[in-house]
């Protein structure tokens, strides 16, 4: 497999590049600039196939020539991108069986981007082509240094409900289930009489009268990643005949829902995610720092690139809100702390035109006399001073269970509740432990997880019985296991798992659900003492349910609402390991503390809830997201930024970085 790829200055700095957007004599202007702000790498020609392939099979490839030309010339390098998320005008007007049908059946307009079918045989063969064409132009140019597939898959278009997708969905079923028999079992068909004679039967999942079969949706969910994969395969491989330089496409994890991103990772040589801040949420660090965990995860804890952030505002949110003066300094810091050996933005130069004119730049409308520029510029001296933090790794002792599978499944029409969504428990039980100070890394629930002290499932919903069992194996081993509810309950078909509830987790758990009690909205639950620890106090939302133990033990019980008296967080000690279970949505802080610590995991035990603290390699990087200024302890060292040494204490000034290339402390 391809390396990460060789950049002149250590960190990668830079961003999408569009200089078909200006006129040529500004181009000279944009190279002088980036070497001021230290730009070494940007992401070139991702929209440009209408202007390298003007009519089918006719290329033009003078302008990409000479601005990459000027690019090698300032010892800048290209991530060079083939253009396929925006087939030209000419394609679809020849191509018309290529066209978006939208779940209602309509055929959707162009006039933007991702405007195809991704299962279409005609974009399969323009796509390849025109990836070769500039595989074999560019493959040895001085200023390429790696490739960039497409942009963004399954952005505006991740399913397709024509005819072609209906036949290839068809085929794919074919492969996976083998005959209609089969598929009639796996998707209980013979709930409503909705049995099928023959796999041609089978439609999409297009727009029905409610109560559709769910395990059709989950598998047509299951095509379309495929589908999508599918054509970045065919274009890395006609890449691949001319270059063997490292092949990436851009992912959104985790606010791309409909991409499974587990079953992509094995595909790129190097993973790398765009990642857009909430503006509206007051914890959006935390959702940013979710995201880069979960990233570096899906890279299998190697190095991954931040391949599109914001200096500033973005163009599509409610309310597009500026950040704050030093906020896109944490911001990028953030990204680099967990593990991305980049820090790239949307975009370059600030557009004139359409859609994204509103979205910031790294040189925006203002120009280089505004604030904006200058922190651009003051982020790249940043970046060429922790140039050595790059290839370095980030270590976990807590992990979290993250499958795209279970969230799809999980927020299907028809569940218990509408308030049970899949990232709510996940991001309080991530918070959390971000609050603690522990690093996390995510997993799928079938991946080997014995390497870690502490695994935490917020959100099962959907789990296989080989990773139900992968579970009880590792808490057996002395694993400790933290459920929360309505977890473990259906299979891979979204089936029932025999017997009472959690199915799949009711071993390990030494429990069963005899019923589920969700809360009105707004509704809350108080718990009180239980069992043998005493626990106390604490409020649970969302969800109650009847727990009965089968082995396990009550830690805390419903003080009130439908299942008063019955336990609301229990736990069972099973081999050499425990396993606890969460009956309600409650702040799990206060839970986690007691599990962190029964398993020995280390973290700090001093440091303000706004100080991320994250240890990559030899470095400590200190981010304060808080006006006042926040105190870390033991740590010693060089700071990288600042020069200053430290030995023991750190004061990080108010919305400040401090990175520390760590010393071992001396012994008195």
């Amino acid at each position: 497999m391809p390396g990460y790829p060789v950049l002149p200055e250590g960190l990668a700095y830079g961003g999408d590049y569009n200089p078909e957007q200006w006129p040529e004599e500004v181009w000279h202007d944009d190279v002088r600039l980036m070497r001021e702000a230290g730009v070494n790498l940007v992401s070139l020609g991702i929209f440009n196939w209408s202007l390298l392939e003007p009519a089918e099979g006719e290329y033009d490839f003078g302008r990409l020539d000479r601005i990459l030309d000027l690019l090698a010339a300032s010892g800048i390098k290209a991530d060079l991108a083939t253009p396929t998320s925006s087939p030209p005008v000419w394609f679809r007007n020849r191509y018309p069986a290529s066209r978006l049908v939208g779940r209602e059946g309509q055929v959707l307009a162009g006039g933007s981007r991702h405007s195809f079918c991704p299962s279409s045989p005609d974009y399969a063969a323009a796509s390849a082509r025109i990836a070769g064409r500039l595989a074999e132009r560019y493959a040895d140019h001085p200023a390429t240094a790696m490739w960039h597939v497409h942009n963004e898959y399954g952005w505006a278009n991740p399913q397709c409900y024509c005819e072609t997708s209906a036949g290839a969905f068809r085929d794919w079923l074919r492969d996976r289930h083998g005959d209609v028999a089969e598929l009639n079992t796996a998707w209980g068909t013979t709930f409503w009489g909705l049995t099928y004679g023959s796999l041609e039967e089978v439609e999409p999942p297009r727009i029905s009268p409610v109560g559709q079969l769910t395990a059709l949706q989950l598998d047509f969910a299951r095509f379309s990643v495929e589908a999508h994969i599918a054509n970045f395969r065919r274009e890395r491989e006609a890449i691949r005949a001319h270059s063997d330089l490292p092949v990436t496409t851009n992912f959104m994890i985790p606010n791309c829902k409909p991409m499974d991103y587990w079953r992509w990772a094995g595909e790129v040589d190097v993973v790398s995610n765009d990642h857009y801040l909430d503006s509206g949420r007051a914890d959006a660090h935390i959702e940013l720092a979710m995201a880069a965990d979960l990233t570096r995860s899906v890279a299998g804890g190697r190095p991954w690139m931040i391949m599109e952030h914001s200096t500033g505002a973005v163009n599509w949110q409610p309310r597009n809100l500026a950040k704050r003066p030093g906020e896109m300094r944490r911001n990028s810091l953030a990204h680099v702390a967990r593990g991305s050996d980049s820090v790239l933005f949307f975009q370059w130069r600030a557009s004139r035109y359409g859609a994204e004119k509103f979205h910031s730049a790294m040189l925006p409308h203002a120009g280089t006399d505004s604030a904006l520029w200058r922190e651009v510029v003051d982020l790249g001296a940043d970046l060429g001073r922790l140039a050595g933090v790059r290839g370095s790794l980030v270590e976990a002792e807590v992990a979290v269970v993250w499958d795209w599978e279970s969230y799809w499944a999980v927020e299907l029409e028809w569940r218990p509740s509408v308030d049970v969504r899949f990232r709510e428990r996940v991001e309080a039980y991530y918070a959390a432990l971000w609050r603690e100070h522990v690093t996390v890394d995510f997993v799928h629930p079938s991946a080997d997880i014995s390497g870690y002290r502490v695994v935490v499932a917020p959100s099962a919903y959907l789990l296989t019985e080989a990773a139900g069992k992968n579970l009880h194996r590792y808490v057996e081993s002395g694993g400790h296991l933290v459920v929360s509810f309505f977890s473990g309950i259906v299979d891979e078909n979204d089936a029932i798992h025999p017997g009472a509830h959690p199915g799949a987790l009711r071993d390990v758990l030494g429990l069963w659900v005899e019923e589920f009690h969700p809360l009105p909205e707004g509704a809350t639950v108080r718990l009180g003492a239980g069992g043998t620890s005493g626990g106390t106090g604490g409020t649970g939302r969302i969800w109650s349910e009847r727990v009965r133990p089968a082995g396990a033990r009550a830690v805390q019980d419903f003080a009130d609402g439908p299942d008063a008296g019955h336990p609301a967080i229990t736990r069972h000690d099973l081999g050499a390991g425990t396993a606890w279970y969460a009956a309600t949505a409650l702040d799990p802080r206060d839970l986690l503390r007691q599990v962190l610590d029964h398993a020995g995991v280390t973290r700090p035990r001093d440091l303000p809830d706004t100080l991320e603290a994250v240890r990559r390699g030899a470095h400590v990087f200190l981010i304060n997201h808080d006006d006042r200024p926040a105190t870390a302890h033991d740590v010693t060292g060089t700071g990288v930024l600042d020069g200053r040494q430290y030995d023991g204490e750190v004061i990080v000034p108010p919305g400040g970085v401090i990175v520390v290339a760590t010393t071992p402390r001396r012994n008195p």
